[in-house]
C-alpha cells in the first residue's frame, strides 16, 4: 500500500496539482486546481493508483466500475482491469441528466463501482449514482483519488474511500480574494456550466 506521502509525490511528480486563479465546476473559485487528466497520461504512475483504490472495494462483488465522462474514464478503465470487471461511463447532453449511452448497459444483478479523480461537491458522483440506479443496478461504493470534500459529502449511505483527503480553500466568486485583486479565473475541467 503507498503511504499518503507516496500518494502525494506521485500527484506532484505528474503535474497534477495547479496553482493560480480557477473556477470550478460548482461555479467556486479557488487558488489550486487538481488537473488529475496530467497525472492518467502517465500509467506506470496511474496504475499504483488506480489498484490501491480497487483494493478497497475488492470484497463488494463488483461487476462493473463507471465513472463520469471525460475526467473518469480512464481512471475507471484501470480500476475496473485491477477488479477484472468492466468499465462503462456516463455522458451529458446539454441541458440532460447524466446517463449512459453508446449501448452500456446496467441489469439488476450488477453491483456498481463509481469513480472520480476529484470529489468536491460530489455534483457529477451524485449524477452518476442517480443513472446507475434508474438502470436497476445496486451502487455498492464510490471511489476518488482526491476528496475534497472536507468530510461534508453523502453519497446517500454508499460507503466512499478516497486515497488522500486535501482541504484547499474555495470562495464564491462574489467573496474570492482574487476577483477582487483583479484576476480573472480560468476553468481548466471540463464540464461545462
Amino acid at each position: 500500500m503507498l503511504t499518503q506521502n507516496q500518494i502525494m509525490d506521485i500527484l506532484a511528480r505528474t503535474g497534477v496539482l495547479l496553482e493560480g486563479h480557477f473556477k470550478l465546476t460548482s461555479g467556486l473559485h479557488a487558488a489550486k486546481y487538481l488537473q488529475c487528466a496530467q497525472l492518467m497520461q502517465y500509467p506506470n504512475e496511474a496504475a499504483p493508483l488506480c489498484e490501491q483504490l480497487a483494493s478497497y472495494f475488492k470484497d463488494e462483488n463488483v461487476t462493473v466500475v463507471a465513472g463520469p465522462a471525460t475526467g473518469a474514464i480512464i481512471m475507471a478503465y484501470e480500476i475496473a482491469r485491477s477488479l477484472g470487471v468492466r468499465s462503462i461511463f456516463g455522458e451529458r447532453e446539454p441541458g440532460a441528466p447524466m446517463t449512459f449511452r453508446r449501448g452500456f448497459l446496467l441489469t439488476p444483478q450488477d453491483r456498481v463501482l463509481v469513480v472520480e479523480d476529484v470529489v468536491t461537491t460530489g455534483g457529477s458522483v451524485k449524477e452518476l449514482i442517480k443513472a446507475v440506479q434508474y438502470a436497476g443496478a445496486t451502487v455498492v461504493g464510490v471511489g476518488s483519488f482526491v476528496d475534497r470534500s472536507r468530510g461534508e459529502i453523502n453519497f446517500g449511505g454508499v460507503p466512499f474511500r478516497s486515497l488522500v483527503k486535501l482541504d484547499i480553500q474555495t470562495y464564491q466568486p462574489d467573496e474570492c480574494p482574487m476577483c477582487k485583486a483583479g484576476s480573472l479565473a480560468v476553468k481548466p475541467g471540463s464540464r461545462q456550466f
